[in-house]
């Protein structure tokens, strides 16, 4: 995609903030501060989560690239500010202190405890816990936030719904109805659009909660009015869905990815996996089914992009499994820091932040443009180019 959307975050959970730096947006495009603070509200919700929730009420601060509620073409900076730092100043200090903290040196299983004290040659593993813990998914929820903002300039909309959670499986939608799908998922407190699965769902994490257990499970993104064409098939890394699979992997405990049917197209034959493509002289190009999730040879097909992400359970647990210690080497318990039973209905707040981010990247290097009205006046052009060759936006 090159270098027109760049998109870097920094911060520690219990220090004293989180910030994104989001470079590349067009000058003059209106921000809303209150649509990113609704995203950073529905990243902390969902059924499931810990004391930390209720410690935080997180907001956006935006500190450049923003005058008069429009963007300046210069890098915008976004800062989430951790409330519960003032309890953490002992142990997250900047300076040195006269008493060091005790380490903690019990890894946790799953988590990037062992492998980051071994290779940053650290003998505590905050040092590699506070980086590498989800609470810095805010930054890059505050991030999506913005970006959304710029897609829905071009008619796409991005919204997610949790399909599995704990080994419950919801059901299908039988159409593609999505502002249904999508309202239904936004009233359940694990945001499961099956009412039905949704109460099953709760009772998984009640059971988890009582056994000291955590529990994982998979959201699916959806990505509405995205035009054919974004993304490209010249090289591996340009390709979309590459681009997506690594956006949604890079997410915390996120150990899957699938486009459309994903690993389904495995398991039948080509004649029932590739969606067939008709034309109507009113309506344009259409296709029966979406099993391709939108994105065929790394570009999109005007089709719904869909993309899923299996989150495995969270590896912090109140019955903790057994560890060593890394100092003495001995025989030990995984160290225990308050937790989430289940954090996959946040998942896929922040599932819908990373698919903001790579489609803003790759409208703004199909489309370009210094400021906002250019980067409209490209889209249009493109979408009366496409019109003419018979397809209906």
């Amino acid at each position: 995609m090159g270098n027109a959307l760049q998109v870097m975050t920094s911060g520690e959970s219990h220090g004293p903030g989180l910030t994104a730096i989001v470079q590349g947006l067009p000058a003059g495009m209106p921000v809303d501060i209150g649509c990113i603070d609704d995203q950073l509200k529905r990243r902390q919700g969902g059924y499931g989560r810990g004391a930390r929730q209720q410690l935080e009420s997180d907001r956006v601060q935006i500190i450049s690239g923003v005058r008069l509620g429009r963007t300046l073409g210069s890098p915008v900076t976004l800062q989430v500010v951790n409330k519960d730092f003032a309890n953490w100043g002992d142990r997250m200090s900047v300076a040195g202190v006269a008493v060091p903290p005790a380490p903690i040196v019990e890894a946790r299983p799953g988590h990037a405890d062992f492998a980051g004290m071994l290779k940053y040659g650290t003998g505590d593993l905050r040092d590699i816990l506070e980086r590498s813990s989800a609470r810095n998914t805010a930054a890059l929820v505050a991030a999506g936030g913005l970006c959304r903002q710029f897609l829905r300039h071009l008619g796409i909309e991005v919204l997610s719904h949790v399909v599995v959670l704990g080994g419950v499986r919801a059901g299908r939608p039988q159409a593609a109805d999505f502002g249904r799908v999508i309202a239904a998922a936004e009233a359940s407190p694990v945001r499961c659009a099956d009412p039905v699965a949704s109460v099953r769902m709760v009772a998984a994490i009640d059971a988890a909660a009582e056994r000291g257990d955590t529990l994982g499970g998979v959201f699916e993104v959806i990505a509405t009015g995205c035009p054919p064409g974004l993304g490209s098939h010249i090289q591996w890394d340009t390709r979309l869905d590459s681009r997506l699979a690594a956006a949604i992997m890079g997410i915390q405990a996120i150990k899957g990815v699938e486009i459309g049917m994903g690993f389904g197209v495995a398991e039948i034959a080509g004649s029932q996996v590739h969606d067939e493509l008709f034309h109507d002289g009113g309506s344009g190009y259409s296709r029966s089914t979406n099993h391709a999730g939108g994105v065929e040879g790394g570009m999109t097909n005007g089709e719904p992009v869909v993309v899923r992400g299996a989150m495995k359970p969270i590896s912090t647990m109140k019955s903790p499994l057994r560890s060593v210690n890394m100092a003495t080497l001995e025989a030990s318990v995984a160290h225990f820091e308050r937790s989430d039973v289940c954090a996959v209905p946040a998942a896929g707040v922040i599932g819908e932040a990373m698919v903001c981010i790579v489609l803003a990247e790759a409208c703004l290097a199909k489309f370009g443009g210094d400021g906002m009205q250019e980067c409209l006046r490209n889209f249009e052009g493109y979408v009366a180019d496409i019109a003419g060759r018979g397809y209906v936006c």
